[in-house]
């Protein structure tokens, strides 16, 4: 188990190495400058995009998980950020599709900036790591399916609210997140 762990720690060493940390600043940008941001992904892309939605809405930032029942429309202004490691996803290309007959900005975490989705998208940032999918061009990983990037992507969005805390403090403190965490448990 310990050469597993070690092995898995390296592969993600590996692969946060290599995102462009200016992509990562931008989508910061433009998550501050948003009135609003909507998430979505599927599967375990989804549950990092949900991760990310609740650290963003502990930091006080107005923010929504496509597909809840309490999600209300997108509209102009607001940033819709999708998470595929394929950037082929059909249901969040629909999604970037109707974001840009809104007017809504696009931004796309993925492997594939060249993508289908990518082509809707205002912005892409680029996580070099294996999908599902073990195209030649990945890194090789010893993790099933996906899981190097959904945990690439955990760690790169979970990254960025530590980016937004030191870059946009305001009020904001362990205090005032914690205020912010549940209280129903």
């Amino acid at each position: 188990m310990k050469d597993i762990l070690e092995t898995v720690a390296g592969e993600m060493q590996e692969v946060l190495t290599q995102v462009d940390a200016n992509q990562t600043v931008e989508l910061a940008e433009k998550i501050q400058k948003a009135n609003r941001i909507f998430i979505a992904g599927t599967g375990r892309s989804g549950l990092a995009g949900k991760m990310f939605a609740m650290r963003l809405m502990h930091s006080g930032y107005p923010v929504f998980v496509v597909g809840e029942t309490i999600t209300p429309s997108l509209e102009s202004g607001d940033l819709l950020l999708l998470i595929s490691g394929s950037g082929g996803t059909v249901s969040l290309l629909h999604y970037a599709k109707k974001a840009n007959e809104i007017e809504a900005s696009v931004a796309l975490v993925t492997t594939n900036p060249q993508s289908a989705i990518g082509e809707y998208s205002n912005l892409i940032v680029r996580i070099p790591a294996a999908t599902k999918k073990r195209l030649e061009a990945e890194p090789k990983t010893i993790q099933p399916l996906g899981s190097q990037f959904d945990q690439s992507a955990h760690l790169v969005l979970d990254s960025m609210v530590v980016y937004l805390l030191k870059a946009y403090p305001g009020n904001r403190s362990e205090a005032s997140l914690n205020q912010k965490h549940t209280n129903l448990e």
